[in-house]
């Protein structure tokens, strides 16, 4: 079966939905499909590290037996379009958006998140919603399986404000970390961010543990007692392993979860980037707890089958 991922990374867009489709790209190829991806050469890409991890790049459409699309700039009309080069088209969304697809996926979790796709895709299009659905890597799995008892002192601290930190979070918390001691920090950031060269600067004199495009960040997370982070896809995932975490909202699109994750106590919403500040880390940082919310981070990710999507997907294209 041949499968076409239509996805971007760049400085502006982030990380994040290119690098959830390489979970997804592993999948498939691990059940014997030719995965290839299209990505546009932006600047902040990460197109030569989809290389490195065995994928090819398109420059234009091709024709498939699935494509998927992940992409905030690529609607209904636009799927229209690629339908004639496409057996099936299964779309990963977080926004509620219309579209045109036989399968639409979107694993955040809102209070209306079960039925507010119903009028948004075909009749027919099979609809994956909901934390049940969390794309995942092997990596996070495991670290699920063995699940790691936390104290209630913060001692190893893990910072990750997305691929390409278009807000400059990770220099915020830097600033705000230097009024404190912790016994292991991790700062982990992206190809993608601007500011990394600088960033590992500070980490290499204040001792810190400097990573950047890392493939092992569920070992990360099993190691620390407090992270923080953005909302989006790793709240999910640090929700998934029970890494107690803060969130600040660095996109419009991360609002209403990480709202709502607050509200089901599975995270520590910081508010909008624009009102996050040196000053709101240190307050953070100052009152540390990890009480219950790795636990209930669990348990809003609990699922019976990992990576369930995938079965779902295959069913279909039998």
């Amino acid at each position: 079966m041949k499968v076409i991922i239509r996805a971007d990374a760049s400085i502006e867009i982030g990380s994040g939905h290119v690098m959830r489709c390489l979970t997804i790209a592993k999948k498939f190829r691990e059940a014997g499909c030719q995965v290839t991806f299209w990505m546009e050469p932006l600047p902040g890409n990460i197109i030569n590290f989809v290389a490195q991890e065995g994928f090819d790049n398109l420059e234009e459409a091709d024709y498939a037996d699935l494509y998927i699309i992940d992409h905030y700039a690529l609607d209904k009309e636009w799927e229209q379009a690629i339908r004639k080069y496409a057996q099936k088209i299964f779309v990963i969304d977080d926004l509620a958006r219309s579209h045109e697809c036989d399968v639409v996926l979107d694993q955040n979790i809102v209070p209306n998140y079960a039925t507010r796709y119903d009028v948004l895709v075909p009749e027919h299009c099979i609809k994956l919603l909901g934390p049940q659905y969390l794309i995942v890597r092997d990596e996070f799995i495991k670290v699920r399986q063995q699940p790691r008892e936390r104290g209630d002192i913060v001692k190893r601290l893990l910072v990750f404000m997305g691929g390409s930190d278009p807000t400059n979070e990770t220099m915020k918390v830097l600033q705000a970390l230097d009024y404190f001691i912790f016994e292991h920090v991790d700062i982990v950031v992206g190809h993608g961010n601007p500011s990394k060269v600088q960033i590992e600067s500070i980490c290499n004199k204040r001792g810190y543990h400097f990573h950047c495009q890392i493939d092992y960040m569920a070992m990360l997370m099993q190691q620390a007692d407090f992270a923080i982070g953005t909302g989006g896809a790793t709240m999910w995932e640090r929700c998934y392993v029970g890494l107690p975490s803060s969130a600040t909202i660095v996109a419009e699109n991360q609002r209403e979860t990480t709202e709502y994750a607050e509200k089901l106590s599975v995270v520590n919403n910081l508010g909008w980037h624009e009102q996050v500040a040196e000053d709101t880390y240190k307050s953070l940082l100052s009152t540390l707890t990890v009480n219950e919310m790795g636990a209930k981070g669990l348990a809003l990710t609990a699922n019976k089958q990992p990576n369930a999507w995938m079965y779902k997907i295959m069913e279909l294209m039998k």
